[in-house]
């Protein structure tokens, strides 16, 4: 079971501003060897800003986090996948010009030895392979991704990252832009990931549904706080919509100057 393997990646007390806005408040969080933990929250309660610190993007400022026991202090992004760590990105982090095969092989690019060109071939063969194991079709590897739907786009991200040799994988909205089908693809990848036991990943997602399914615990983020966390065998869509909908009407009850006592 996920709850009596040894935590890989612990974060605690971690805090960060922007400026006047306060994006996480001392957020602790832990992540089990071969465990997927779902994140849910609203938009702008602090999702996002924490995998941005924990993958290295982002630097808190304050709190400590640990990676297999060990201080962790990421400088960059790859300083982060150096040690393990790996992301899908909200926003892709994909480039536009360049084609699918170049795409997954972004800043880590296969090159024949002793001479330094680019194994093309290779690559192309490496990501005709990942995509297949997911089960999406992208006809022309040589297409640049700015042709390709939400769908594709996001399936390449996904792909890029799960093939990576990390064993911590963060995945911000892996089934954004996608459809029925390809977001069961992604869901069943995962859960290829989780029975191997060898991978830990944090999934933040917004269909409690999804997060049920897929995850084994779940931590709930509010107002840059973490205030549920449970194993998804222990709540349910219920409970967690009822948080959700107390905190939306205590937020309108103070915006519109009630106090924070119940509706």
């Amino acid at each position: 079971m996920a709850d009596q393997k040894p935590d890989v990646l612990r974060v605690e007390k971690v805090a960060k501003r922007f400026g006047p806005v306060v994006a996480l408040r001392e957020v602790s969080l832990n992540l089990r060897k071969g465990e997927v933990l779902g994140l849910l929250g609203d938009n702008g309660a602090g999702k996002s800003t924490l995998m941005k610190i924990i993958c290295g993007f982002e630097t808190p400022d304050s709190g400590q986090m640990f990676l297999r026991d060990e201080p962790y202090e990421p400088k960059s992004v790859d300083h982060a996948r150096s040690l393990g760590i790996d992301t899908v990105y909200q926003d892709l982090a994909l480039v536009d010009e360049l084609s699918v095969f170049q795409n997954m092989f972004l800043r880590r690019e296969r090159v024949h030895s002793p001479l330094p060109f680019l194994a093309n071939r290779a690559m192309r063969a490496e990501t005709r392979a990942a995509l297949d194991e997911i089960g999406i079709n992208i006809p022309s590897l040589n297409s640049p991704v700015a042709r390709l739907s939400g769908g594709q786009r996001q399936a390449i991200a996904v792909a890029r990252t799960v093939h990576s040799e990390a064993d911590i994988l963060l995945l911000d909205e892996p089934l954004a832009a996608m459809g029925a089908k390809e977001g069961s693809r992604i869901l069943d990848l995962i859960e290829r990931l989780k029975q191997s036991g060898e991978v830990s990943i944090i999934m933040v997602l917004h269909n409690y549904v999804h997060v049920l399914a897929s995850c084994d615990r779940v931590n709930l983020i509010q107002d840059g706080s973490i205030v549920l966390d449970k194993p998804t065998s222990e709540t349910s869509v219920e409970e967690l919509t009822e948080i959700v909908v107390n905190e939306y009407r205590r937020a309108r009850m103070a915006a519109n100057g009630q106090g924070t006592g119940a509706a």
